[in-house]
Parts: C-alpha cells; structure tokens; sequence
C-alpha cells in the first residue's frame, strides 16, 4: 500500500485545524452571555488548541490514509477512529480524472479523483500526489479497465454459442480476426527501452484540439449555469458597497439619490438598470469561466479509451472509456446555429455531462458540418430523417403558451393594484411571442429510429440530438399527461445507465401520436435484444475511438 504526498499532511492539518478551531469558539461565545464562569477572554486560547487538535487530527488522518493498486480492484483505506476500506473493481471505474490547481503545477502535485458507475460523484480521492504518481495511476488503472473488458467480452462470446459457431451467411466483417488487430499494433511496443511516460505519450493520438478562435467563440456564445448561480448569489447578499455603486450608477439616468431618498419611477429606473448590470456581469463571468475551463482543450485516443485534458487556471485531465459510453448528444443554441457551430458530448454510465468530475465534452466546439461527421464516424449511424410530432402538439404548445403570458398579465395587474404602475396592459404585449415561441418548440423536436440507433432531438434555446445505440437503452417508458390523454398523444422517455444533472435531461420524444409512441417502444424492445446479441457475437464496443 502506498501513501499520499508528503505535503497531504500540511493540506490535511489546514483543513482540520480550521474546520475544528471553529467548534470552540462558537461554543465558547454563546455559553459566555448565560454560564457565569466561562468568560470571553477564553476565546484566543480554545481557539488555539482547537486549531492544534484539528492539526494533530488531519496529519493522524494522513498517516493513517493508504491507496493501492492490485490485480483485481483498486483499494483505499482511511479514517482515524472509523476505518473504511474500499475495493473498488476495476469493470465499475468509468474515469480517472486528475486535476492540478495553479499552485499544485508550481509544486508538481495534483488530485486523482476515481469515478465509477452508479452515481456522479467521485469514488475516491488521492488529495494530493505527485503528477508523476497520478499519470501512473491514470495509466494503470486505465490498462487493467480494459483488460477486464477485454476478459468479460470474451467470456460473453465463449457463452454465445453462435460466437463458437458464426452462420455461414454473417458476412467476414462481423467475424473478429485476431491477427489482423494485432497487426495493427506496432512490433516496437513490446521491446521499446524508452521510460514508461514516453511511451504512453507516443502511443497516444490526437483527435482534437480546439483553436483560439473556436475557443473564442464558444466562450461567446455559451452561458454557463454557474456564472448565473455567482451573480444570483451575489445580489442576493449584496453589501452596501454594491447597493451604493447600483445607486450611482443609475443616478444619471434617473434613479434616486439613495435608497432612502426616491420615487416610484426613480426606484423603476433603479431596479432596470441593475438587471441589465446583473446580466452583462453574469455573460461577462460566464465567458471568463469558459475561457479559463476550456483553454488548450485537447482530445486523444490510447489504445481504446479518449482521453481529453483542458484548464487554465485548473487543469484537468481524464479518460472516457469507449466500451463504457452510453450515448453520444450534439448540442447547440441560437447563437451557435447563426454561425453555424455545434458541440459534441458523450455520456458514460454514472458519469454524464456537466457532473463534479470533469468534463465529458468530446467536442466543446466546431463547425456543424465537422460535428457531424465526428458523430456518424463515433457512432456509425446513418444520416438521420427525423420525424415530428403530430401538427396536434403544436396547438397544444401555442395553448400552453397562451397560458402563460395570461399568468404575466394577471402577474402585473396583481401588482398595479398595490403599487402606482399605470398601464398594466402593456404586458399584453407578451401574447405576440406565443405564436413564435410555440412554433420553434414544434419544429425542433424530431425523432429517428435507424436499424441500430434511436436518434432523438429537443430543445430550441440549447437543442440536443442524442444518438443511443439500442443494446445501451435500459429503460423506455410512455408517459401520458391528463391533456396528452385528451389529444391522443404520448412522449416517449428512453433512459440509459448515465448520470443526469439539473440542465441535462433524460432524452424523450415529446407528444407523438400514441400508436406511433407504442410502435417506437416495440421496436426499441425487439431491436435491443438484437443489437444486445450481435454485439456479444462480435465483441463490439457500438462506438469508435477512432472518428477523425
């Protein structure tokens, strides 16, 4: 067993020290107003030794930490008073990600984090080791994860009886042939005398690199949901410095002196001028944050894993397994179809896009025509012809809508009633987005099913295509509203073994007819068991590392 860093144990008693000086001192500071004999003079002095309990505590905890590596699993030991050992089998890991702040690439060190399947959030983490140590790791662990593939692949085909005995019309393509994949390998490898960090850097191949200008632009173009949650957190505990500055800000265009001093249109101009600030601040923070997480994005293949590396002031690195990918989904919103620029992301089991572990991104940006091309060559599926939703689905959009903007201005006359707003009716002028806004609903949802894929598109302000081969669908299930019921009509959620988040749902086929809802859920069945059978005959993973 190994452990940690050296400097583990200063990062351990930081982070003890100063979570624990905390316990005296509130518990000092609120018994010092009602028992008589603790005093508030104690405070320095338990606030010391908490800190020097904490410390002690976080350097035990470093000494008592251990990682190994074994030929079956991956195993971690911790805790002080309550010990936990983990094993963690190497056909559960989905990624190794290992990232590095700005002050851990000064020093050299960095965190592996361990993901697995069944859930987003990290399996183990080695905080910190050396880079050396984490790209070892990375390595290893990412060799004997395909080994075990390889094995329980292999074993699947020994039990397929048509893998023993393959039908005399399967076309030669679908037979594995041995020898030609090992041909493909170089004789070099298994005597190469170069150090083992030389070789995993030649062996690896570049699929992708995002240039300055796409990086740009995707930066540009691309909200990030946690720029909007800073700025929201922001507002919501603003100091007076920053109600001060809103004030003077507004002040020439006719807000009110102070907050204390004002009118009703001096307040109106106040309140427009700060939502238009929070809204230029949160695009300027989210075109920060995107430039500084995905700067020299990077995607390569080794052996039959991507493997992708991205950050400025942080850098990450990790591995998405090809055997491990559940489904591929092209993204994109108004601004990027103008310029006619597109992103690909691929899920894995327990670890989907946008989750705490790293990114997921095989392509943050590039042009459509390029994105497309990756995802037929990833994929293998054929150029889809979507179908849409019933023209049934659109009334009940502009319905729905309609519903809506009559909510707003009953919103605003609730509030006209109550404050010196004049004019409610101007927020009638609402209704003229319904139509539009129902429309572009309707015409960006489509579907396709293909003899090995199931393609589905939604969404306007961030549309997604999701193409998931059949043999990876776990669940499909009809959903019928009350309304949906009425109309004739269903949706259709197909659900795979990858994580979801807030802003990256289940992919579904929203408002069909029903018997084409019930025909699509036939068909996924039936071609499922196929797809699940031809792939245990020939040993294929459904997606290609190699899309360039």
């Amino acid at each position: 067993m190994n452990r940690l860093h050296p400097f583990s144990a200063v990062v351990y008693a930081l982070r003890y020290g100063l979570l624990w000086m905390w316990l005296p001192f509130i518990l000092v500071s609120l018994l010092a107003g009602t028992v008589a004999v603790v005093s508030i003079a104690w405070l320095p002095v338990v606030t010391a030794l908490g800190f020097l309990f904490g410390a002690g505590y976080g350097i035990v905890y470093y000494y008592r930490f251990e990682y190994g590596i074994t030929p079956d699993t991956f195993d971690v030991a911790s805790g002080v008073i309550a010990r936990r050992s983990r094993e963690i089998p190497y056909r559960r890991i989905q990624n190794v990600d290992v990232r590095q702040g700005v002050f851990q690439r000064v020093l050299g060190l960095a965190i592996v984090t361990i993901e697995t399947a069944g859930g987003g959030t990290s399996e183990a983490a080695l905080n910190v080791v050396s880079k050396s140590e984490a790209d070892r790791l990375q390595h290893q662990i990412r060799r004997r994860t395909a080994a075990v593939d390889q094995d329980d692949s292999a074993e699947s085909a020994e039990d397929d009886p048509s893998a023993e005995h393959p039908s005399e019309d399967a076309p030669a393509t679908d037979r594995p042939d041995e020898t030609d994949r090992s041909d493909e390998r170089p004789s070099s490898v298994e005597t190469d005398s170069r150090p083992t960090a030389d070789r995993r850097e030649s062996s690896r191949q570049r699929l992708f690199a995002l240039e300055s200008r796409e990086l740009l632009l995707y930066s540009l173009t691309t909200v990030r949901p946690a720029a909007i949650a800073a700025i929201g957190f922001l507002f919501l505990f603003a100091t007076d410095t920053i109600l001060d500055l809103l004030v003077s800000i507004a002040q020439p265009l006719g807000g009110p002196e102070d907050l204390q001093n004002g009118d009703t249109q001096s307040y109106g101009v106040l309140t427009v001028v700060s939502v238009i600030n929070g809204v230029i601040i949160t695009y300027l923070v989210s075109v920060a944050y995107t430039f500084a997480t995905y700067y020299d994005f990077r995607l390569g293949r080794v052996d039959e894993d991507f493997v992708y590396e991205r950050g400025l002031l942080q850098r990450y690195s990790g591995s998405i397994p090809a055997e491990k990918v559940q489904s591929v989904t092209v993204t994109d919103n108004p601004l990027q179809r103008l310029i006619d620029y597109a992103g690909l992301w691929v899920e894995t089991a327990g670890y989907g896009p946008d989750s705490s572990g790293g990114s997921q991104s095989a392509v943050p940006m590039a042009r459509a025509d390029h994105v497309h091309r990756f995802t037929e060559n990833l994929t293998h599926v054929e150029t889809p012809a979507f179908e849409s939703p019933p023209p049934i689905a659109r009334r009940r959009y502009l319905v729905r809508y309609s519903l809506i903007a009559a909510a707003v201005v009953a919103a605003v006359f609730g509030l006209a009633q109550v404050t010196p707003i004049e004019r409610w009716y101007f927020a009638a002028v609402v209704f003229a987005t319904v139509p539009p806004a129902a429309h572009l609903r309707y015409v960006h949802l489509g579907y396709y099913v293909g003899e090995d894929h199931l393609v589905i598109r939604r969404g306007f302000w961030r549309r997604r295509t999701t193409v998931i081969p059949y043999f990876r669908i776990q669940t499909v299930s009809t959903r019928r509203s009350i309304f949906q019921r009425r109309l004739g009509i269903a949706s259709l959620v197909v659900d795979t073994a990858s994580s979801r988040t807030l802003f990256w749902d289940t992919p579904t086929i929203y408002d069909v007819d029903l018997e084409d809802a019930r025909g699509v859920h036939r068909t996924g069945r039936t071609r499922l068991q196929s797809a699940l059978r031809e792939r245990a005959r020939t040993d294929d993973a459904g997606f290609s590392v190699d899309f360039t």
